[in-house]
Formats: C-alpha cells, sequence, structure tokens
C-alpha cells in the first residue's frame, strides 16, 4: 500500500461508523496482511487466503501471547513508545510498539469525551499505586493526559496517601465539584472499606485488576462494597488492556460498550478459530472467548484473540465473565511448532 492509501487509511479509522466498519476493518486487514511480517506469517500457517477474507467474521485473530514473545509491527518504523503490560514475578511481559502516541492520544479522548464529555468539567484523580511503581503503563499514559487536560489544581494521582485522598474528595463534595475517581479495583476496596464517606459529585470508574494484591473479588461483590461504603449510585468500569490502543466503558451493572472504531466477537470455547456470528435477538444472547477489533490498532495488530470469557448481547454491549481455562490458544501452538 503506497503512502497516499495509508495516510487515507489512517484519518479514516477513527472517524468508523457502524455503517462502515466492516469495509474499513477490511481495509485494515488487507494493510497488515501485507505490512505485517508476523502477522502475514501467522495468517499463512493458518492457510488464509486473503483474497477471500470479505467478512470480519473470517479475518484471522492473532493470539494476545505473541505481543510477549513477538515484535508485533505493521510498516517498519522506530516506535515513539513501547506500552508494557504488568506480571507476576518471573513472567513475561508484552510490548505494545506504538508508532505515534497521537493515535492514542486521539482514540482515548474521543472516547472518553463521548462518554464523559470535556476532561476540564471534572476534577480527575488516579488511584493507580501499581502502575504508577512501574514504568511505559499505558493506562497511566492516559489518565496522565487527561489530568493534566482537566487543568483542576485538585487532579493528580495518588499512590497510598488514602487520607490525603479522602481530604480531596471531600473537599470537592463541599463545592460539588464534579469529579473522577479512576482506580485499579484492590486499591479502590482497600480505599473504601478504610473510609466510609457519602460521594455524590463523585463517578468511581474502575479499570480491574487485583494482581495478587488480595484475594479475587468477583464484579458483583467489588461493587457492592464500594456502593454501599462510598454511597454511590453505580460503579463504572473501563476495559482497555497494553495490547489496545481503544477502550471500552461500562456506566454501570458491568456492561461495557465499545467506541465505533472496535467490535468484540465472540469464539468458541472450543475452537478458537469459529468465530460466533452476530446475535440478532435477546434470547440469543452468545458466551465465548472475546475477540477484538480496534481499527486503532493500525501499526501493531487490529485483530486480536483475548484470554478473557465474555457475553455478547444484541446491542453489541458486552460483559467480561472471567478468564479462559485454557489461555495458550492453538495457534500459539502451531507458530511454535513451525
Amino acid at each position: 500500500m503506497n503512502n497516499i492509501l495509508e495516510h487515507k487509511l489512517r484519518a479514516k479509522i477513527l472517524q468508523t461508523t457502524a455503517a462502515n466498519f466492516e469495509e474499513t476493518a477490511l481495509e485494515v486487514f488487507n494493510f497488515q496482511y501485507t505490512n505485517n511480517e508476523f502477522y502475514k506469517a501467522y495468517c499463512n500457517l493458518l492457510h488464509i487466503n486473503s483474497s477471500k477474507i470479505n467478512c470480519i467474521e473470517k479475518i484471522p485473530f492473532l493470539p494476545i501471547q505473541f505481543f510477549k514473545t513477538q515484535v508485533i509491527k505493521t510498516t517498519t518504523f522506530n516506535e515513539q513508545i513501547i506500552f508494557e503490560s504488568s506480571g507476576t514475578t518471573g513472567s513475561t511481559n508484552s510490548k505494545h510498539f506504538v508508532k505515534e502516541k497521537k493515535l492514542y492520544e486521539e482514540s482515548y479522548l474521543k472516547t472518553f469525551r463521548n462518554f464523559y464529555g470535556s476532561e476540564n468539567n471534572y476534577c480527575i484523580i488516579g488511584l493507580l499505586p501499581s502502575y504508577l511503581e512501574r514504568q511505559n503503563s499505558s493506562l497511566v499514559y492516559m489518565v496522565d493526559d487527561l489530568i493534566k487536560k482537566s487543568e483542576h489544581k485538585n487532579s493528580g494521582f495518588y499512590l497510598y496517601d488514602y487520607e490525603k485522598l479522602k481530604k480531596i474528595l471531600l473537599e470537592n463534595e463541599a463545592t460539588k465539584q464534579p469529579t473522577l475517581l479512576i482506580g485499579v479495583t484492590y486499591a479502590l476496596v482497600d480505599f473504601a472499606e478504610l473510609n466510609k464517606i457519602n460521594l455524590q459529585h463523585t463517578t468511581i470508574i474502575e479499570t480491574g485488576g487485583m494482581k495478587g494484591r488480595r484475594d479475587e473479588l468477583s464484579r458483583k461483590e467489588v461493587h457492592q462494597i464500594l456502593t454501599q461504603n462510598l454511597a454511590v449510585q453505580n460503579i463504572h468500569s473501563e476495559y482497555g488492556m497494553t495490547e489496545l490502543l481503544s477502550q471500552a466503558y461500562s456506566t454501570g451493572n458491568g456492561f461495557f460498550t465499545t467506541p465505533t472504531y472496535m467490535q468484540i466477537l465472540l469464539r468458541s470455547k472450543d475452537d478458537p478459530f469459529e468465530i460466533y456470528s452476530k446475535v440478532h435477538t435477546v434470547q440469543n444472547t452468545l458466551a465465548g472467548g472475546v475477540n477484538i477489533i480496534d481499527l486503532a490498532n493500525l501499526y501493531s495488530c487490529a485483530f486480536i484473540a483475548t484470554d478473557d470469557a465474555g457475553i455478547l448481547y444484541p446491542n453489541n454491549s458486552f460483559e467480561i465473565i472471567g478468564r479462559l481455562e485454557n489461555c495458550d490458544i492453538r495457534g500459539c501452538s502451531l507458530m511454535v511448532a513451525e
């Protein structure tokens, strides 16, 4: 693909709508098949004829584990930043080589503003201690930018100084200042159990992750602790990961909605290459492995088979219900065997 066509595609992806999503996704597939050596090798290993890929269900999804062992790049470039996942001691972390930070910024700002409006309407507080304690977190990068753009005097990151955090939240409550508290799950639960306060002007956005910091809790249990101790109606959630440049948000009850340039498909738990067709009725809600199309991943891989299990609803909202029991997707084993 020549530079003119590439630039047109780059300009098009974040303007994608439901009406032209499939068309754009197929363009991105062809671009990545042509310009991503590893993804092309993976497709060829599966004996994929790229000329016969005429719908999104036929697009091969790259197992997410490859971000741990391979450099996943579409086109040749010197990355502006490398985002790296968290991991347990001895584990291999995923790395996402980002050609241009601007694309990530455009993606998360557009999605955030679609859900919450302008960031400078809020005091934005990040409670992300485990992420701040390591380098190259895409979540910290996003929240840091939102904090700066909010331009509120109380916006900022808080590590384990829960007393200071409580003081700031109560100060914002007293002035009826709309506040977003964006936090990793275990830290939010820790804070809520230590501080029972009434937050009427604060929206809590949990980003997931207990990471062995405390006993695992279900989303229902987490939200129950937070709503009871902090007197909020709903707990919002953000669904993102190192390997993605887009996020989905839930404004309550764990039902996530994606931006228009991101879409969820489900695959069979028994056959990772069987993609379920779209559901049309409430009776046909589906459960399976979560595959993600993230068109903002133009320069890495936009088609990812995750380790999450989910439920997809007819309105394209979805729930994450846990992790797959066997996360070694067969395609990974095939590549190793080769």
